[in-house]
C-alpha cells in the first residue's frame, strides 16, 4: 500500500495557507513515499521461501535487470543538476573516509552487493546496491527502478533481498529482506528520473541452515544488523559537479556492437570526474554524468561514491546509476548516469534512515 510520510510534524500556518502556500508538513507530504516490501515477519518468511525452493536455484537462475538500462545518445544534453541549499555530508558507519587521490590499488566496499526480486515478467533478476548509514544500521539505497515496478501495475518488486558481497551463490555476510521503501513522490508517482533512486530498510540478516520439510519453510539463523556486519556509506548532497568519485558495480549484459566486457559476477570499479546532464528521454533535467565503460544490465544501482578511502572502504554516496549511454557513437557505452542528490534527496534519505526494521528469525 502506497503512503506519504511527513518528515516533520505537523505545522498549523493559517496565513501560508490563505496565501494558497503549503506549509513545510505538507512540503514533505509531496516529498517522501513509502511502500511495503514485506511489512510482516510472516512476510519476510514467504520472501525467504521464494529464494530458498528448489534449493536456492532462483538465485543463480536470476538475471541482470534489463529495465530502462540505456539513454539514446540523441537525449543527452549538456545542463543538469544543481544545488537547491547549502551542501552536507553524513558520516560513514564507522567514520569518515579521506579521498585517496589515485585510482590505483583500490579495495572494493563490502558494503556493495546484489539486490534480487522478482520482476513484471515473474522472473528473477538482480541489481546493484549499497549500505548506507542509518540510526538502525538497516538502510540500503539503489536505483528507483530497482524497487519500483515501472513495468506493471504492482508498486513495487516482489521478494526483494539484499546480498552484499553476492559470488555466485554465496552470502558471506547474510542476506537481508527488504521491509520498506521510500523514494521521492515524483519517481513513485510520475517515474521522474530526476528522483530515481530508493532507500530501503532490510530486517537484520539471516543465513540459511536447511529446510524444514515439515513447515515447508527454510530454517534460518539471524547474522544481526546490515551496518554491523559491512558497515555503511556516508551521503552526500549538494555538492558542486566536477570532482571524482568512485562507481562501484557489477555491470552485466554488453555494449551495443555486441562485445560483452563484464560478466556481473564480480564487482568492478570505474573512476571519473562528474558533469552536468540532462535526458528529456527520462524525464531527467538535473542529472549528472561519469564517464565510465560500465554496461547498464547489473550496473543500475551501482554507488557512486565521493571521498572514497580505500583504506577503510568507506566514502560517501552521492549518486546512484540509473542508465548509461553511448555518446560519441561508437557503439561502446561511455557514460553512466545519476539522479543529482540534492536537499529533497537528503529528506527521503533522512526519513527511512530514521526507521527501525526489526528481526525475522
Amino acid at each position: 500500500m502506497k503512503r506519504t510520510i511527513a518528515a516533520g510534524g505537523a505545522i498549523a500556518a493559517v496565513s501560508l495557507l490563505a496565501a494558497g502556500l503549503a506549509t513545510p508538513a505538507e512540503a514533505a507530504r509531496r516529498t517522501v513515499a513509502a511502500d511495503n516490501l514485506a511489512a510482516t515477519n510472516y512476510a519476510a518468511w514467504q520472501v525467504l521461501k521464494y529464494w530458498w525452493n528448489e534449493r536456492a536455484s532462483r538465485f543463480q537462475a536470476a538475471t541482470p535487470y534489463n529495465v530502462e538500462t540505456s539513454v539514446p545518445s540523441r537525449h543527452i544534453r549538456t545542463g543538469g543538476g544543481l544545488a537547491d541549499s547549502k551542501p552536507g555530508l553524513v558520516s560513514p558507519t564507522g567514520g569518515a573516509g579521506k579521498a585517496t587521490g589515485k585510482a590505483k590499488n583500490v579495495n572494493l566496499p563490502r558494503t556493495v552487493g546484489k539486490v534480487f526480486f522478482t520482476g513484471a515478467d515473474g522472473k528473477p533478476h538482480w541489481c546493484t546496491a549499497t549500505a548506507v548509514h542509518s540510526q538502525y544500521r538497516n538502510l540500503v539505497a539503489t536505483a528507483g527502478h530497482c524497487v519500483y515496478d515501472t513495468r506493471s501495475n504492482r508498486p513495487t518488486l516482489r521478494n526483494w533481498v539484499f546480498v552484499p558481497g553476492y559470488y555466485k551463490g554465496k552470502a558471506p555476510w547474510g542476506i537481508y529482506v527488504g521491509k520498506t521503501a521510500y523514494t521521492h513522490y515524483d519517481f513513485d508517482v510520475y517515474h521522474d528520473g530526476d528522483r530515481d533512486y530508493a532507500f530501503v530498510t532490510v530486517y537484520n540478516g539471516v543465513t540459511v541452515t536447511g529446510w524444514d520439510r515439515r513447515k515447508r519453510l527454510p530454517k534460518i539463523k539471524d547474522v544481526g544488523r546490515l551496518g554491523d556486519n559491512v558497515g555503511g556509506q556516508g551521503l552526500a548532497y549538494n555538492q558542486k559537479i566536477g570532482t571524482y568519485h568512485y562507481v562501484f558495480g557489477y555491470p552485466s549484459g554488453s555494449h551495443p556492437d555486441g562485445n560483452r566486457a563484464f560478466t556481473g559476477l564480480t564487482l568492478k570499479w570505474s573512476y571519473g570526474k562528474t558533469f552536468r546532464v540532462q535526458a528529456p528521454a527520462i524525464k531527467g533535467e538535473e542529472l549528472i554524468g561519469i564517464r565510465s565503460s560500465f554496461t547498464g544490465q547489473g550496473a543500475i544501482g551501482s554507488a557512486w561514491l565521493l571521498n572514497y578511502s580505500s583504506a577503510r572502504r568507506l566514502g560517501y554516496l552521492n549518486g546512484v546509476t540509473i542508465g548509461v549511454s553511448d555518446t560519441d557513437g561508437n557503439q561502446r557505452y561511455d557514460t553512466s548516469i545519476s539522479p543529482y542528490f540534492d536537499g529533497e534527496t537528503y529528506q527521503v534519505y533522512k526519513t527511512a534512515a530514521s526507521r527501525w526494521s526489526g528481526r525475522i528469525a
